[in-house]
């Protein structure tokens, strides 16, 4: 059964010593700070260009938006919504939910609906492959390299910053977490 959260250390299995529960000391404060720095590199991988082409004289660059939009004109609409759906909309509805959560939580008070959105956020972060867009990215500039000279753009870095930045928010702002948050609140 799980218990208590340790204040320290982590609660192993007693079978396989598989971390069960850890104590996790990072505050409302925290996870708000990161879900801002996330919304800010979202909207910066959005805006500007991934990369810059330069093939025979002439420049082509592409937004991640516009990359969505190339695939729905090319025929492939599948392609194009699940990319536009793993890389924009997931994680903005990811961090938005998360910041309609934690702002009242900061402030001693709970989000209308909370219970709701902790759920949603849970469903919402499996389908958030901003790890997976960047891997595939990283694989074709180096094969494209080859071909042309590739310079990558402002989109691909806060992307990666982007990967990191939700990895921690997801670790400092489990559903376990924000449960307890909730119940503080309620003190």
């Amino acid at each position: 059964r799980r218990g208590a959260v340790p204040a320290r250390g982590r609660t192993l299995c007693l079978r396989c010593h598989a971390t069960l529960q850890r104590s996790e000391r990072a505050g409302v404060d925290t996870a708000i700070a990161l879900a801002v720095c996330a919304l800010v590199l979202l909207f910066l991988s959005n805006a500007y260009p991934l990369v810059a082409m330069h093939v025979n004289g002439q420049t082509r660059e592409t937004t991640l938006p516009g990359a969505a939009l190339g695939l729905y004109a090319q025929g492939y609409v599948t392609l194009a919504a699940l990319v536009f759906l793993t890389t924009v909309a997931a994680p903005l509805a990811q961090v938005s939910a998360l910041l309609y959560l934690l702002i009242p939580l900061w402030r001693k008070r709970r989000a209308p609906g909370h219970g709701v959105l902790i759920r949603l956020v849970t469903r919402v972060r499996a389908w958030s492959f901003v790890e997976v867009f960047m891997l595939g990215a990283l694989v074709a500039l180096v094969r494209l390299a080859k071909f042309s000279h590739i310079v990558p753009g402002v989109a691909i870095w806060s992307c990666a910053l982007l990967m990191i930045c939700l990895s921690a928010l997801t670790s400092v702002a489990s559903p376990g977490q924000i449960w307890r948050w909730v119940e503080q609140s309620r003190q």
